[in-house]
């Protein structure tokens, strides 16, 4: 069987059987693959340490379907001051976990896996804040197929500023201008075009948001991601239990 070299962020690892390892790779080739790293708890030379979540690794895979095998795994970078602070590891893993949940299985997706390592280096040099999540959130979304509806109702098509009141937006996240979204919550003009700018730049950093926008970007998003997702997410309960995580 031919091995295949590869970048990867590892999104999830568990141990198995005595002394193997488990992990969900996103690869910048091949997308996400489960592959099973045999021995890895006593092999220090093939795999150091490396498998943990949100490491950035070089590997050496053979591509099945079903399970994977990981044959070698050299360390990119485990991200060290993301892991030395809680708040920072709450909002890598929950970036890792929500890009489990929501991308298929051996998909190729080259500009989500390069969001992820932006957002993993922004949160290595910086603190973690709600506007970086967030701004991670609407590009995922965005990049996925699953692009917010910014500019004109999903109901009847019309410019979300063109109905009286401001625009609304329902509990799985679509927008409806105010002649269409009777019950929804409103969502500021400002907070729509901090969400577009968001789209713009591939920056973090770059779209910083009031405390009355980022509270709406914030519901939207919630509402949005959630709507994809089969069960909660894990690392959200992480992020509100780690004092200083600001998770929104």
């Amino acid at each position: 069987m031919a091995i295949t070299d590869c970048e990867a962020l590892v999104l999830a690892a568990a141990d198995f059987a005595e002394a193997d390892r488990i992990v969900t790779l996103f690869t910048r080739e091949q997308g996400k693959v489960r592959a099973v790293a045999r021995h890895a708890k006593r092999s220090v030379r093939r795999f150091g340490g490396a498998l943990e979540t949100f490491a950035r690794l070089r590997v050496q895979l053979v591509l099945k379907e079903g399970l994977c095998s990981l044959r070698m795994a050299d360390i990119i970078s485990v991200f060290p001051a993301i892991r030395g602070e809680l708040a920072k590891i709450g909002h890598a893993g929950y970036a890792c976990e929500v890009v489990d949940r929501l991308l298929p299985e051996a998909l190729s997706n080259p500009r989500l896996y390069r969001l992820l390592v932006s957002y993993l280096e922004h949160l290595e040099a910086f603190p973690p804040t709600q506007d970086g999540r967030r701004f991670f959130e609407v590009n995922l979304l965005n990049i996925l197929g699953y692009r917010l509806p910014l500019e004109n109702c999903v109901r009847c098509g019309a410019g979300l500023a063109a109905g009286p009141g401001p625009a609304l937006f329902t509990g799985t996240g679509e927008l409806l201008c105010g002649r269409c979204g009777g019950g929804g919550r409103p969502v500021g003009a400002e907070t729509l075009l901090l969400l577009r700018r968001s789209m713009e730049t591939g920056r973090f950093g770059a779209v910083r948001f009031p405390p009355e926008a980022l509270s709406e970007a914030g519901a939207v998003l919630d509402a949005a991601i959630g709507s994809h997702l089969v069960r909660p997410l894990n690392s959200l309960l992480f992020l509100r239990e780690v004092p200083g995580a600001d998770p929104g």
